[in-house]
């Protein structure tokens, strides 16, 4: 089965561009359209990183045809590294990995984070957000200064709500539903229906975004030019 795929060559996780952005509170409306044009997780300016693409092209770029996740990355459990590693030698074997993009399914975050290439975020009349990705058409509800219900029940997309704090829009996800093909990224790494994700946004400079993402698609390449 093929998915539709939409191109965008903008940026990456925090950048928000064409916006009218403003908090609660404030004059106007959020509308955001936002995108990039390689997948997978950038790396952090310090701390903690997400896994990369251990196969390289003779470029030195990542190869997209063989996800190769590190498994020997810090962040992972012993578990989740046996995962990772038992992936990796699955498409090293040119076997792959089926994963919720390529099987059509919902994508919950943190893999939709790291699967988009862009997306719309609107603010509804009601104050709460709609977040529409690129990626199988996905939609997510953002219910603003809201709490979880007690007893929640887990979903394809999980339940999330959403503060400001200052000009930085927080989303706080929990209650994903797991199944077959879920995973944390394209390197198959695990996750169970305890994954709690915080997402934060915030607009930054465009030349500075610009830059980033030129850094990131020298080192991992772009979709479609075997990144």
């Amino acid at each position: 089965m093929k998915c539709q795929l939409l191109f965008f060559s903008m940026f990456t996780a925090v950048i928000l561009t064409q916006q009218t952005f403003a908090a609660d509170g404030a004059s106007g409306i959020l509308e955001v359209r936002w995108g990039k044009n390689a997948f997978n997780f950038e790396g952090m300016p310090s701390g903690p990183q997400p896994l990369r693409n251990l196969s390289r092209l003779p470029n030195g770029k990542a190869n997209a045809r063989q996800l190769v996740g590190d498994y020997r990355n810090p962040i992972l459990t012993p578990e989740a590294a046996a995962v990772v590693k038992q992936k990796g030698e699955l498409a090293i074997a040119g076997k792959g990995f089926p994963n919720a993009q390529d099987q059509c399914r919902p994508m919950a975050p943190p893999f939709a984070l790291a699967m988009q290439l862009g997306f719309a975020m609107l603010r509804n009349k009601d104050g709460n957000i709609t977040i529409i990705y690129d990626q199988n058409m996905n939609v997510r509800r953002i219910r603003m200064n809201d709490t979880h219900p007690a007893n929640l029940m887990p979903s394809p997309m999980g339940h999330s709500v959403g503060r400001w704090e200052g000009d930085m829009l927080v989303i706080d996800t929990v209650g994903i539903k797991t199944d077959a093909f879920t995973s944390v990224d394209r390197f198959g790494t695990p996750q169970s229906e305890a994954m709690h994700v915080v997402e934060r946004y915030r607009p930054i400079e465009g030349t500075l975004a610009k830059a980033q993402i030129d850094r990131y698609e020298t080192s991992e390449g772009t979709v479609g030019g075997g990144g």
